[in-house]
C-alpha cells in the first residue's frame, strides 16, 4: 500500500503484490550489506556494552542484599535480557531517513516502484539474524544463569514475548520513521532525537530496571511508550510478569505500535508533500 495516498482497491491490492514480490530481495540484499561492512556491524555491536557496565553496577550493589525482587543473579538475567532485546529490536532508521532528506537522495528513492519506508524496513530487518548470531553467547549464559525464572516455564507467555519483540521492533521503526521524517520540516531532527534517547534510556528499562525507579516515575514509565520498547519483552522473558500483566501489557503495546505507525505515516505524508513544493 502507498504510504503517501490511499489508494482505490486494485492499486492497493497490485502495491502489496509488489512488496511481497521484491521484499525477498531487499532482504537479500541488505544480509550482503551486512556481510560486506561487518567490521562496522561488530563494532557497534560492541559498543552497545551499556547493559553490562549497568550490571557490573547493580551487581555490587546487590551484594549487600536484595534490592527489591532483584537479587545478583536476578539482575544478571535482567540486564543480560536487556542487551540480547535491545540488540535485536533497535535500528538507526532516524540517522539514514534524515540524511537522505538532508542530502536529497531520498528523490531517487521517492521513484521507485517499492515505497521507501517498506525498503528501510528490509534494510533493518536484514541485519537481525547477524545480530542475533552475534549475541548468541550472552543468551546462552542468560539460558544458564536464569533458566528456573525464564517465562515462567509458561507456553502462553512466551508466544507473548514473541509477540512482543515483533512490537517492540515495529513500534522503534516507526518512532525512528517519525522522528527522521521532522527533517522535511527542521534542521534539528536529530537533536530531537537525541533527547528522545535520553528520555527513553531512563523510561524503557535500559539503564535502570523500572521497579528500582522512583515512584513518580516508575508510575510514568508504566504508561509512556518507552517501556513497550524494550522493558516489556525484557520483563517477559526473565518471568517479573504474570500471564495475566503480560497480555494486558501486550494489548497496551500494539496500540502504541497502531499510534505510531499513523503518526509516522501521517508525517511522512505531509513531508514529501514539503518535499517535492522545495523542489528535493
Amino acid at each position: 500500500m502507498s504510504l503517501d495516498a490511499v489508494p482505490a482497491r486494485p492499486g492497493f491490492t497490485s502495491e502489496l503484490g509488489r512488496v511481497a514480490k521484491a521484499f525477498p530481495t531487499l532482504l537479500r540484499v541488505g544480509v550482503s550489506e551486512v556481510v560486506a561492512y561487518r567490521a562496522e556491524f561488530l563494532v557497534w555491536i560492541l559498543t552497545t556494552n551499556m547493559p553490562l557496565v549497568m550490571l557490573a553496577i547493580w551487581h555490587a550493589v546487590a551484594a549487600d542484599g536484595p534490592v527489591g525482587h532483584f537479587d545478583q543473579r536476578a539482575f544478571t538475567t535482567y540486564y543480560l535480557g536487556v542487551l540480547a532485546v535491545r540488540l535485536l529490536t533497535s535500528n538507526w532508521v532516524v540517522w539514514q531517513l534524515s540524511m537522505e532528506i538532508r542530502d536529497g537522495t531520498l528523490s531517487a528513492k521517492l521513484l521507485r516502484p517499492i515505497h521507501p519506508i517498506y525498503a528501510l524496513a528490509a534494510d533493518h530487518l536484514s541485519a537481525v539474524p547477524m545480530r542475533a548470531l552475534v549475541i548468541s553467547p550472552a543468551v546462552a549464559i542468560l539460558a544458564y544463569v536464569g533458566w528456573d525464572r525464564l517465562l515462567r516455564h509458561d507456553g502462553a507467555l512466551a508466544l507473548v514475548f514473541v509477540a512482543s519483540l515483533v512490537g517492540a521492533w515495529l513500534l522503534i521503526f516507526f518512532t525512528m520513521i517519525l522522528m527522521g521524517a521532522l527533517a522535511f520540516f527542521v534542521e534539528s531532527a536529530l537533536g530531537i532525537f537525541e533527547l528522545w534517547l535520553g528520555v527513553h534510556a531512563i523510561l524503557s528499562g535500559y539503564l535502570v530496571p523500572l521497579e528500582a525507579l522512583p515512584h513518580w516515575a516508575g508510575a510514568a514509565a508504566n504508561v509512556l511508550p518507552f517501556r513497550f520498547m524494550l522493558g516489556f519483552p525484557v520483563e517477559a522473558l526473565v518471568g517479573l510478569l504474570s500471564r495475566h500483566d503480560a497480555l494486558w501489557a501486550l494489548a497496551a503495546q500494539w496500540g502504541y505500535v497502531a499510534f505510531f505507525g499513523a503518526a509516522a505515516v501521517g508525517v511522512w505524508r505531509v513531508g514529501v508533500r514539503h518535499f517535492s513544493a522545495y523542489g528535493g
